[in-house]
């Protein structure tokens, strides 16, 4: 077989066989592989009109069709059957040859299998993908890995298929060495997580206090689309909201199960953050919502506890509760995002990356699921001080979530004393108001942890350790 394909797809379920006909038309020669050839000769047959494909049914094939340096693109689930593939295809490559990750890898995995096969001269390319089988198709964000090397060969092709911002900019960047790229789709995750919690308590409040239907909830999301609030979540969530179901005639969300499901990302997020110390509570608290609502018989045996049931307001209430809901809604998600950027600059720092968070947030302006419009703004705050400590010390998002603290608040009230669970906006509130506080109970715990564990603590009248002789005279000693 000829080396006639400019890169290759192995791995043809429905992200990557959108994935592989993107880049066909785009104007590349695709190989294509799968496991069970019948599903790469399926896609030639389908859509081979799209563009130029090589069907390739061994592994010997597929690597004997791509040019030098040869581009492989795996399309697996992550984990084993990751390892699987690179098993199979990297004996068959050469010196120079990459191979790219694009499933839902965890870092840790993608900064071993880089480390793995660079000492047999290959590049690993650990790529996030977001935007789901439509981004796959039409353009996602991406976010890959990896050497510089390897990014001046495929970056590229990368930039070509990749989603478009509004500015015309393609969503893709080098995210940095070995595991950079699949960090930073982790947390991207992890902020989505946050943000589909965040409007899904906003829908239980439009609906359990202001008394909205479900219908003119969607009516209300679509007129917050059209502000500081515009993105693809606030657009799709008004389309799940105004769908009927079509065997009842009853509201959609009214006959699916409250029981929403997770596929893990979210939680890494939250475990990776604990281990560099980085508060991601409005993250964590999505995560934990999600393994509340698939607690059925805990939930089912709780239903008769004591607790106030929400009383509809009346309808020239409704209305401004819903302003109220708007800006809670919108300073909470500043602070999803502040956790989620705090955790990449962490993790950058920890592995040596040097990512450029006003280049991330760029490229999640398009094809990604949290793009946003403010993330322009995001990247312009990055972009004015690289070394911007928090969203929240930017003069601009600090008197906007400054403005938005009343309401913000009141809406918390109104959720306790109705009984309506907000843990998201209670988190993100809580984070705003630790961060501000000018003591904090750390000390109390602090001396806790001398009196039983002789853990020491500093003092802020001088430097150093100290430790109390607990009992007798409670005399104090340098540590």
């Amino acid at each position: 077989m000829s080396a006639s394909a400019q890169i290759g797809v192995t791995g043809l379920a429905v992200m990557g066989r959108n994935l592989a006909r993107n880049f066909a038309r785009n104007g590349y020669t695709v190989a294509v592989h799968n496991r069970t050839a019948a599903k790469a000769r399926a896609l030639v047959d389908e859509f081979g009109q799209e563009g130029e494909f090589v069907l390739a049914e061994t592994a010997e094939d597929f690597v004997a069709a791509l040019e030098r340096p040869r581009r492989l693109v795996v399309m697996v689930k992550a984990g084993e059957p990751t390892d699987a593939v690179i098993q199979e295809f990297a004996p068959l490559l050469e010196p120079g040859d990459m191979i790219v990750d694009g499933g839902n890898a965890h870092f840790a995995d993608t900064r071993r299998r880089e480390r793995e096969l660079r000492e047999q001269g290959i590049h690993f390319v650990g790529t996030g993908v977001s935007g789901g089988e439509e981004g796959a198709l039409n353009g996602p964000s991406i976010m890959p890995g990896g050497s510089k090397e390897s990014y001046d060969a495929l970056g590229p092709m990368l930039e070509k298929i990749s989603a478009k911002a509004a500015d015309g900019s393609p969503c893709t960047a080098h995210i940095g060495p070995d595991g950079a790229g699949h960090f930073v789709k982790m947390v991207h995750n992890g902020i989505e997580y946050a943000d589909m919690q965040l409007i899904a308590e906003a829908y239980q409040l439009l609906r359990e206090v202001a008394g909205y239907s479900p219908a003119e909830i969607a009516d209300i999301f679509r007129t917050w689309n059209t502000g500081r609030l515009d993105s693809y979540l606030i657009e799709i969530t008004a389309e799940v909201l105004a769908h009927v179901d079509a065997a009842t005639g009853e509201p959609f969300v009214d006959v699916v199960q409250d029981q929403a499901e997770q596929k893990g990302t979210g939680r890494w997020t939250v475990q990776i953050a604990l281990d560099l110390g980085v508060p991601v509570s409005g993250i964590a608290e999505a995560v934990f919502a999600r393994s509340v609502s698939g607690h059925k018989d805990l939930r089912d045996a709780s239903r008769g506890l004591a607790g106030p049931k929400a009383e509809p307001l009346a309808k020239n209430e409704a209305a401004a509760f819903a302003d109220q809901v708007e800006q809670a809604l919108y300073a909470s998600k500043i602070v999803s995002y502040t956790q989620g950027f705090h955790e990449i600059a962490a993790g950058s720092e920890e592995y040596g990356w040097g990512i450029d968070l006003g280049a991330v947030s760029a490229i999640w302006r398009g094809g990604c699921i949290i793009r946003a419009a403010f993330l322009d703004r995001i990247r312009a705050a990055y972009d004015a001080r690289a070394d911007l400590p928090s969203l929240l010390a930017d003069e601009g998002f600090a008197r906007e979530i400054g403005e938005a603290q009343d309401d913000w608040r009141a809406v918390l009230v109104a959720a306790t004393r109705q009984g309506v669970p907000a843990p998201g906006f209670a988190a993100a509130l809580a984070y705003y108001d630790a961060l501000r506080a000018d003591r904090l109970p750390a000390a109390l715990t602090q001396g806790q942890r001398d009196y039983f564990g002789a853990h020491t603590y500093r003092r802020t009248d001088r430097e150093g350790s100290f430790h109390t002789l607990w009992g007798g005279d409670r005399s104090e000693v340098s540590a």
